[in-house]
């Protein structure tokens, strides 16, 4: 569905990324996963068009990115939307939130006003948010309930595929799992795609079909969620896993 080949990115003679390949498959959670600095948001960034690669190429169902035209970049712009980490930044705080939610609909479609609203109210209620909670605004709520908020936005204009980028670091563990919980709801319910980017092992083993670790620029193990995290194969992944000396009560706080 969505596939890197050979990506790379340079800010003048730094290389954040180095020629890295992957493939979304359909109805999967594809993590990224990696220390901060190691290139995964860069390609998140590159994977959703916010950035240009420097060399290699992004497929969205087998057609280059590099060659859509401006038609083509509206329709990948709905099939691929982004949440991000921290929701209170990227939401308008002058905005009441059924207006926030509701902002890619008045762009991308010519559905009328009642019909913009009931699907707000539709997406709000799947995502956990409250009817009466539409005419607030983001400050009123809390970072959980804000990120709901950002994963309804996302969700609005009906996506194939949902870029991830640490979308629950900025949360207390137990609105973590809740958020995590809803990720997994939603994939099962309306067969999304995720592109999931973290560098919290405990997220990565509950949430993911597989696994990538990045380190400098460069894809150095990947592999089913099982297999890497019980069976490591590379240096930085086994570095990963030591550096976190309670690993099995960190990832038994998402199954309580």
């Amino acid at each position: 569905m969505l596939r890197a080949q050979d990506l790379k990115k340079s800010y003048g003679a730094f290389e954040v990324l180095k020629g890295i390949n992957f493939t979304l498959n359909p109805q999967e959670i594809l993590s990224l996963v990696g220390e901060s600095g190691c290139g995964k948001s860069t390609a998140a960034k590159i994977c959703v068009g916010m950035h240009p690669a420097s060399a290699g190429e992004v497929f969205f169902e087998g057609k280059p990115l590099s060659k859509f035209r401006a038609k083509e970049w509206r329709a990948y712009r709905q099939s691929v939307q982004m949440v991000f980490q921290d929701p209170y930044s990227s939401l308008n705080p002058r905005w009441r939130i059924q207006d926030i939610i509701a902002e890619p609909l008045l762009l991308n479609t010519n559905l009328s006003k009642s019909e913009r609203r009931k699907r707000v109210l539709e997406i709000m209620a799947q995502t956990g948010l409250k009817e009466e909670w539409a005419t607030r605004y983001p400050h009123q709520f809390s970072g959980g309930q804000r990120q709901r908020v950002g994963i309804a936005r996302a969700l609005i204009l009906h996506p194939k595929v949902l870029i991830c980028d640490e979308p629950v670091s900025a949360l207390d563990v137990s609105i973590q799992a809740q958020i995590l919980n809803l990720l997994l709801d939603l994939q099962a319910q309306l067969g999304l795609s995720y592109l999931f980017i973290s560098h919290d092992l405990g997220v990565v083993e509950h949430i993911s079909d597989r696994i990538l670790v990045m380190e400098g620029g460069v894809i150095v193990e990947e592999g089913g969620v099982e297999s890497v995290l019980s069976a490591p194969k590379h240096p930085y992944t086994k570095k990963l896993l030591n550096a976190i000396p309670h690993l099995d009560k960190m990832l038994q706080r998402f199954k309580e």
